[in-house]
């Protein structure tokens, strides 16, 4: 069976400096363990990086339901699982910060807080962060009664009035989840309509404890020692409230992580890395998969088959001579 619990534990006791990987992932999301997956497979010197825990923004997701094959539970134990999967064909996986990279050239480089690393292909799974609301009160607040994680923080409003900010699958999922602890929860979003899929608007209007309020914007978040209130706008009657809550779920899009390739690889308007279908991007030997890649789609399947993808074309990059 199982351990479906994450851990912070390296697959690797020691990484040798001098050495030259075949490939190195950048982040460990479902992209990026695929990657690792498919590589380690292939007979590929594999490292996945990671900043911080496996996983990304999948393992915040209480319940996963819409990928095909893969188990039904939560976040952390899809995770889990494909961790696994990944150093059981002998990927490791390190923990470390990554400062800086030199994408140029046969052999790349990638600065992390702990020293350089040197590899002949890059696969980028670094994903995307939350997307801020930006009003006044959300820096004050954040972790003290404003979250981005519902699967995190969820527990910790139980019989509490909590508002989630956003429309799209995120935002219902998550209010849909929270009604588990909170005793109401209050959806606000800025548009007329959800952006959801049916299914899950559905599900939210059918549930007996979720509130919405359409066409309203979060003005400011106010409290003292923690958020309490917020101050609403109704976006047609410009008319403004103050909104007793528990705590605040933001849920407003994503911003792609992609700070470290400004410059070295050609990004969209909006700053995702552009590949074609091998997952190649604009630099010979350096690769994209997942969130992080301009797609019209962004789920775990779709995710995991990018990194299985741009291991396989690496690894082909790699033995084309």
């Amino acid at each position: 069976m199982f351990d479906f619990r994450i851990k912070r534990e390296e697959t690797v006791p020691d990484i040798d400096r001098e050495a030259v990987y075949d490939t190195v992932i950048l982040g460990g999301g479902p992209a990026g363990l695929a990657a690792g997956l498919y590589a380690a497979r292939a007979g590929l010197n594999t490292l996945v990086v990671e900043k911080a825990v496996v996983g990304g923004q999948i393992a915040l997701t209480a319940f996963i339901e819409n990928c095909p094959g893969c188990i039904e539970g939560s976040g952390q134990e899809f995770i889990a699982y494909i961790q696994k999967q990944a150093t059981k064909f002998g990927a490791g996986i390190a923990y470390r910060e990554v400062v800086g990279v030199d994408l140029q050239g046969d052999v790349k480089t990638i600065d992390t807080r702990d020293g350089k690393l040197l590899t002949r292909t890059v696969i980028i799974g670094t994903g995307v962060s939350s997307q801020k609301l930006g009003v006044p009160g959300e820096e004050q607040y954040r972790g003290k009664g404003v979250s981005y994680c519902s699967t995190c923080d969820g527990p910790f409003y139980k019989d509490q009035e909590v508002a989630v900010v956003g429309g799209g699958d995120a935002a219902v999922e998550e209010a849909n989840y929270l009604t588990r602890f909170a005793s109401k929860v209050t959806i606000i979003h800025r548009r007329d309509v959800l952006r959801a899929t049916k299914v899950i608007q559905d599900r939210a209007m059918a549930n007996p404890k979720i509130e919405f309020r359409c066409g309203t914007v979060v003005e400011a978040i106010m409290g003292n020692h923690k958020a309490n209130k917020l101050l609403i706008r109704n976006l047609k009657t410009d008319q403004k409230i103050e909104m007793s809550i528990g705590g605040l779920f933001v849920y407003v899009g994503m911003i792609p992580n992609t700070k470290l390739f400004e410059g070295q690889l050609r990004l969209s308007p909006e700053g995702y890395i552009i590949t074609d279908e091998k997952m190649a991007t604009s630099v010979p030997g350096v690769f994209a998969a997942g969130d992080i890649r301009q797609t019209p789609l962004r789920q775990v399947i779709t995710a995991a088959a990018d990194g299985a993808i741009a291991a396989t074309y690496a690894d082909r990059y790699i033995h084309a001579d």
